[in-house]
C-alpha cells in the first residue's frame, strides 16, 4: 500500500470541479507542498459530468444567462480561504474569441466554436456550451494544484465505500477487481437516478397492462420520447424546468420551427395536456441587471438567526418557525429597493419605514399595516402567497377559457420581469440567494422552500415562455390548471387528468409523463454507493437526504456523529445549496462549502500523514 496521502472524490461534475479548485487555493498555506493522490472517479467526463456533456442537443439551454454564471469566488463568499478571482461564463468566451485563453475543445468542435462567436452576456447558452466552460474551469484548477498532487482520473462507477472508521477507506469500482484505498473519501454525487415509487409503479404496470406509454420521473435529455406517437393526446404532470426540455425536444427536436412569434409544426409532435400543482410554469427569468445601491442582505434571516434557530427543539417546523423570518427578509429586500429605486411609489419616509419595519414581527398585522400604509398600490406589495399560487381559487367553465387566461399570466409575467421598473424583483432575488446560504446551516428543512426557490428563481429563460405561449396558440400545448391529478382507468384502458381549476373537465390520453427530476430516497435510489452508506449507518434525513454536518460536510451516522473520513457535498445531501455554480457576486453557499470541506480535508491529511521535518 503507498505511503502517500490519498483522496478519493466520486463524481466528477462542476461539484467536484470546485472543490479542486478550492484544494488548488488552500494547499498552500494549509498543505505546503507534500505529496497526494487524488483520485477523481466518474463514468462521465471530468468537469462537466453527466449533466453538462457534450453528446447531447444544443436545443437544451441554460436557464441562465451567460454573464449570470460563474465557478470562481469572490469577495461576497464568506469562506476561511483566500478567493481566487476567474472568469464568469460570458467573460470566458470572450476570451477564447479574442485568443486570450485558449480552448482546445472550441478548436476541435466547430459547434461549440461558432457558438462562442457568438455568445454574449445576455445570451442563454447550450448546455454543452456550459460544459465546455467546466470542462476549462476543471482542467485550470487542476493545473493550479501543487505539483506534488498528482490527479488520476476513473471513467468509472464508484459501487460502495467500505472501511473502518479510524482507518483507511476503500472505494469499490466497477472496472476494477481491487478496490482503491484512500484516507478521505468525499462524495459529490450531484442529481441522482431514483427507482419509481409505489403510486408511479402502479401506474407503470397500468400502462404495460394495457400497452399505453408511462415514462416516469426522469432527466428529460436522458428519456426515450420517440415512444410518444405524433398527433396524439399526452398527459404531462409538471410544469417546471423538466417540461421546458420535454416541450423543445418534441416540437424543436421533432422539425417544428418558430416563424415571426408563430409556430409552424412538423407534424410529428404529440399534443401536450400539460399541469401541475400550481398549474402554471415557473416565472421567466429575469432579463435586466441591478443598477443602484443592493439591498443589504442578510438583515433579518442570516447566522445569527440561523443559531438561534437551531438552538430551538428541534426538528424545526418550517411554515411555523422559519418561513415567518424568510418573508420578512424577502420583504425587507423588496421594499428596500422600492424606497431607493422607485421612491414614487411610496408614502412614507425611508428611514422611518425600515426602523417600523425592523421592529415589527414577522408575520404580524402590525407589519402588514405597516406596509399597506407605506405602499398605497397593492401591486407594489410582496404577497409570496399570491405570488406561490396565483390560481388558488380561480375556476373556469371550460378548457379553452383556462388557455386564454393562462396565456394572459404568462404574459403579464415576461413582460414584468424583463420591466427595470419592478426592480424590487430582483431584489427579492438576491434575498432568495442570501436566504438559500443560511438555509444550508439548518440542514433539511423539507422540500417546500426548494420548490418555491426553484419556481421563483429558477425558472426557465424569455424566449422559452415566448415559444410556450407559440405552442399553445397552435394548440401543441394545452394547459390542465392547477391541482392537476391523474387517474387510471382500468375499464377504458386509459390515463385520465383532470384539475381543480376547470371542475367536470377530464382529458384521457394513452400517454403520462412525469416531467420532474426523481426525488431523493434512500429505499428507491439507483445508486448502490448510497445504497449501502444507508445499510452501513449512514443517517438519512425526512425527506431522504443524506445527513451531514453543515460545517464541513462530514457525513454523519444515525447517532449524529460525523465520521472522521467521508464526506458528502451536493443536491444528495442535507446542505443543499442551489447549484454547483452561481451567479458573480451573490455569495455562492456552494463555494462556502467547498471551501469548508477542502479546508478540512487538507487539514485532516496533513495530520494524518505528518511531515518528519515539522
Amino acid at each position: 500500500m503507498s505511503a502517500r496521502p490519498v483522496l478519493a472524490v466520486v463524481g466528477a461534475g462542476p461539484r467536484a470541479t470546485g472543490l479542486v479548485e478550492r484544494l488548488a487555493a488552500n494547499a498552500p498555506a494549509l498543505y505546503g507542498d507534500r505529496p497526494l493522490d487524488l483520485h477523481l472517479i466518474d463514468p462521465h467526463p471530468p468537469g462537466s459530468g453527466r449533466i453538462w456533456r457534450r453528446d447531447q442537443s444544443a436545443l437544451l439551454w441554460m436557464n441562465s444567462m451567460a454573464e449570470d454564471v460563474t465557478m470562481f469566488t469572490d469577495d461576497t463568499v464568506r469562506q476561511e480561504g483566500p478567493v481566487r478571482p476567474g472568469p464568469a461564463l460570458d467573460a470566458w468566451a470572450a476570451d477564447v474569441r479574442e485568443g486570450r485563453t485558449d480552448c482546445a475543445e472550441a478548436a476541435a468542435d466547430p459547434r461549440i466554436r461558432a457558438e462562442i462567436e457568438t455568445l454574449r452576456g445576455r445570451d442563454f447558452p447550450s448546455r454543452r456550451l456550459q460544459g465546455a466552460y467546466l470542462r476549462w474551469v476543471y482542467a485550470r484548477s487542476v493545473a493550479a494544484l501543487p505539483p506534488a498532487v498528482t490527479v488520476h482520473e476513473h471513467r468509472d462507477l464508484a459501487l460502495r465505500v467500505t472501511g473502518p472508521r479510524d482507518g483507511r477507506q476503500l472505494v469499490h469500482l466497477a472496472g476494477r477487481p481491487e478496490p482503491l484505498a484512500a484516507d478521505l473519501v468525499v462524495l459529490t454525487l450531484g442529481h441522482l437516478d431514483a427507482g419509481p415509487d409505489g403510486e408511479q409503479r402502479a401506474l407503470s404496470a397500468f400502462a404495460r397492462r394495457h400497452g399505453l406509454v408511462h415514462l416516469p420521473p426522469d432527466f428529460t435529455a436522458d428519456s426515450d420520447l420517440g415512444v410518444l406517437p405524433a398527433g396524439e393526446p399526452v398527459i404531462v404532470r409538471g410544469l417546471g424546468l423538466a417540461f421546458i426540455d420535454l416541450m423543445v425536444l418534441l416540437t424543436e427536436g421533432r422539425g417544428g420551427r418558430y416563424e415571426n412569434g408563430a409556430y409552424v409544426p412538423s407534424g410529428r409532435e404529440p399534443v401536450l395536456y400539460a399541469g401541475s400543482r400550481r398549474g402554471i410554469p415557473y416565472r421567466a427569468k429575469i432579463g435586466y441587471g441591478l443598477q443602484g445601491e443592493r439591498p443589504p442582505l442578510p438583515r433579518f434571516f442570516g447566522p445569527e438567526r440561523a443559531a438561534e434557530l437551531l438552538d430551538r427543539p428541534q426538528p424545526l417546523h418550517f411554515r411555523r418557525e422559519i418561513w415567518p423570518y424568510i418573508d420578512k427578509e424577502l420583504g425587507h429586500a423588496h421594499y428596500h429597493r422600492l424606497f431607493t429605486a422607485h421612491p414614487e411609489r411610496t408614502a412614507a419616509g425611508r428611514a422611518a419605514f425600515e426602523e417600523k419595519y425592523a421592529a415589527a414581527e414577522p408575520g404580524s398585522a402590525a407589519l402588514r399595516d405597516l406596509i399597506a400604509d407605506a405602499v398605497p398600490d397593492p401591486a407594489d406589495r410582496l404577497d409570496l402567497a399570491a405570488l406561490d399560487r396565483p390560481l388558488d381559487g380561480v375556476r373556469h367553465a371550460s378548457l379553452d377559457g383556462l388557455q386564454e387566461a393562462v396565456r394572459a399570466h404568462i404574459e403579464a409575467d415576461l413582460a414584468r420581469r424583463h420591466d427595470p421598473g419592478h426592480s424590487e424583483d430582483l431584489a427579492v432575488f438576491l434575498g432568495l440567494l442570501s436566504v438559500y446560504g443560511t438555509l444550508v446551516r439548518l440542514g433539511d428543512t423539507g422540500n417546500e422552500w426548494h420548490g418555491f426557490f426553484s419556481y421563483l428563481a429558477s425558472g426557465p429563460p424569455g424566449p422559452r415562455l415566448r415559444q410556450l405561449l407559440a405552442l399553445s396558440r397552435a394548440g401543441v400545448v394545452r394547459f390542465l390548471g392547477a391541482g392537476t391529478t391523474v387517474e387510471a382507468d382500468e375499464e377504458r384502458g386509459v390515463f385520465r387528468a383532470s384539475s381543480s381549476t376547470v371542475p367536470g373537465e377530464r382529458v384521457e390520453a394513452r400517454a403520462l409523463v412525469e416531467a420532474r427530476l426523481p426525488g431523493p430516497a434512500p429505499g428507491r435510489t439507483r445508486s448502490s454507493l448510497l445504497r449501502t452508506l444507508h445499510a452501513d449507518g449512514a443517517a438519512v434525513t425526512a425527506t431522504g437526504l443524506l445527513a451531514v454536518d453543515p460545517g464541513d460536510g462530514r457525513i454523519l451516522d444515525r447517532s449524529g456523529r460525523p465520521h472522521p473520513r467521508r464526506f458528502a457535498l451536493g443536491p444528495h445531501t442535507a446542505a443543499r445549496a442551489g447549484g454547483a455554480f452561481t451567479r458573480p457576486r451573490t455569495g455562492g453557499p456552494a463555494f462556502a462549502q467547498n471551501d469548508a470541506t477542502a479546508r478540512t480535508a487538507l487539514t485532516l491529511l496533513r495530520d494524518l500523514h505528518p511531515d518528519p521535518g515539522d
